[in-house]
């Protein structure tokens, strides 16, 4: 069986601590990463829609490094939007930034409120080839 183990970007100990989950947890090639909104290292949440989005990615990109993969490495991505109507474009722009072809498998959701007040949160499954 596959050891598991926590990946804790350093950028994100101090939500680790007070929380006590894991950004992510790598299990073999598998990691599963907890949802990460748009908040910089700082904690503050931008209130711009694409600002957040744009943020959002940049976490997710920092867990899956600290876990030795990349972005190319998503294999299912999950997205949680407040106002998922009027914001869903914006998503999708910056996400086209962040996800080449062959794009992964994709949940969008509409919910009534995420952590911190944000606005969206993305929660992905990667398999890491080395």
């Amino acid at each position: 069986m596959a050891k598991r183990r926590s990946v804790i970007p350093k950028e994100m100990r101090a939500l680790h601590d007070q929380f006590h989950f894991s950004p992510a947890v790598r299990v073999g090639k598998n990691v599963f990463c907890s949802g990460q909104v748009g908040a910089g290292a700082d904690g503050k949440l931008d209130p711009d829609p694409a600002a957040q989005v744009t943020q959002a990615f940049e976490n997710v990109r920092t867990v899956l490094e600290k876990a030795g993969g990349s972005l190319a490495d998503i294999v299912e991505l999950e997205s949680f939007h407040v106002g998922l109507s009027e914001h869903i474009g914006i998503f999708m722009q910056v996400r086209d930034g962040f996800l080449k072809k062959p794009y992964p498998a994709w949940t969008a959701i509409g919910v009534a409120e995420l952590a911190f007040g944000a606005l969206v949160e993305i929660k992905v499954r990667a398999r890491i080839s080395r």
